[in-house]
C-alpha cells in the first residue's frame, strides 16, 4: 500500500502528460469521427524534435512549439492522403505512421533513441521532482498547460469554424448539403490532432528524460482508453463541452493509476499491453453489459 501511494504522484503526472494526447484523440475520434493511426508516429516526432532540439542549446518553450507545429505537419499529410488522394482515413494514417518512422530515426542522427538529462538541460518536466513540493514539481506546470488547452479548445469549438468541423463529424453528407466543405474541416480536425500529440510526446520526452524511435507504439490505445475510461466513469455527472474534456484528462489519470495498481500486484512488466487491452475492452464491455441487464429487468418488469 505505502508503495502504491508512492508511486500515485507518477501516475497523476503521467496521466496529465498523455492527458494532452487523449485530448488530439478525442478530436478525431469523437468529434470528426475519423480513426486517425498517425498517433502513433507524430508523439514520437514530437519527442524527437523537442529533444534534438534542446540538445542543441535551444530554449525548452521553443522546442515544444516547434515540436507541436512538426505534429500538425505530421496530421496535414495523412489528412490530404485521406482527402486529396482518396485513401481511407485509417490507411492514411498507417502510410503517415510509417513513414514518420524513417523520419524519426532521421531527426534523431540515425539513433534509437537520445538522452535529454535534467542534469545538463534546462527541461520543462522531469519526473525527478515528482514528489517535490515545490515549483519544480511537473504536475503544477501541467495542470496550468491543461486548463488553457482545455480553455482555448472550448472555445474554438464554439466558433463558427468549431461548429462547421463538429458537423462534419456528425454527418458529413448533411454538413456538405449546408455548404460546408468537409475535407477541409478533416484537414483542420487532423492538424489540431496531432499537434497536441506532438505536444504531448514533447512532455513525455522531457518527463522521462530521453526519446526513443519506439515510444509511440500503442500511443492510439491509450488515447482511446483515456476517452473511455472518462466518458464511461463521468457518464452520470451533468456537464458541457469543457466538462468532457476535462473528463478525458481524468479518463488519463485513472488509466495511469490503474497500471499501476496492475504492476504493485506483482505483475510482469512485458504484460502491460496486454493489461492495456484488458482495462479497454472491460472499459467498453461495461456500458454494454449494464444496457443488456437493465434491458432484461425492465422487460421482465412489464411482463
Amino acid at each position: 500500500m505505502i508503495s502504491l501511494l508512492n508511486a500515485l504522484p507518477g501516475a497523476v503526472s503521467q496521466g496529465l502528460i498523455w492527458g494532452i494526447m487523449a485530448l488530439g484523440v478525442y478530436v478525431t475520434y469523437r468529434i470528426l469521427d475519423v480513426a486517425d493511426l498517425t498517433v502513433d508516429g507524430s508523439l514520437a516526432t514530437g519527442g524527437a524534435v523537442c529533444v534534438v532540439m534542446i540538445r542543441a542549446g535551444v530554449n525548452p518553450y521553443v522546442a515544444v512549439l516547434a515540436a507541436t507545429g512538426v505534429g500538425a505537419i505530421a496530421g496535414l499529410i495523412t489528412a490530404a492522403l485521406h482527402t486529396k488522394c482518396g485513401i481511407p482515413a485509417i490507411l492514411a494514417g498507417i502510410l503517415t505512421q510509417l513513414a514518420l518512422y524513417s523520419v524519426n530515426l532521421r531527426i534523431m542522427g540515425g539513433k534509437s533513441n537520445q538522452p535529454v538529462s535534467v542534469d545538463k538541460y534546462d527541461l520543462l518536466v522531469s519526473q525527478r521532482y515528482v514528489r517535490d513540493i515545490s515549483l519544480d514539481n511537473p504536475v503544477l506546470l501541467l495542470v496550468i498547460l491543461l486548463a488553457i488547452l482545455i480553455g482555448v479548445i472550448y472555445w474554438f469549438f464554439g466558433t463558427e469554424k468549431g461548429c462547421s468541423m463538429r458537423a462534419t463529424g456528425a454527418n458529413k453528407d448533411m454538413a456538405r448539403a449546408q455548404g460546408i466543405n468537409p475535407d477541409n474541416d478533416i484537414i483542420l480536425g487532423l492538424m489540431i490532432s496531432n499537434a497536441l500529440v506532438a505536444l504531448s510526446g514533447a512532455l513525455v520526452a522531457q518527463y522521462q528524460g530521453a526519446v526513443d524511435v519506439n515510444m509511440g507504439r500503442g500511443a492510439i490505445v491509450i488515447g482511446l482508453a483515456s476517452v473511455i475510461i472518462g466518458e464511461v466513469v463521468f457518464k452520470k455527472i451533468k456537464h458541457n463541452f469543457a466538462g468532457t474534456l476535462s473528463f478525458v484528462v481524468c479518463g488519463s489519470i485513472i488509466y495511469y493509476i490503474v497500471i499501476q495498481i496492475t504492476l504493485q500486484l506483482g505483475l510482469n512488466t512485458n504484460d502491460l499491453k496486454l493489461i492495456t487491452a484488458v482495462i479497454v475492452a472491460l472499459f467498453l464491455a461495461v456500458p454494454y453489459w449494464k444496457s443488456k441487464v437493465f434491458s432484461h429487468h425492465k422487460g421482465v418488469k412489464n411482463a
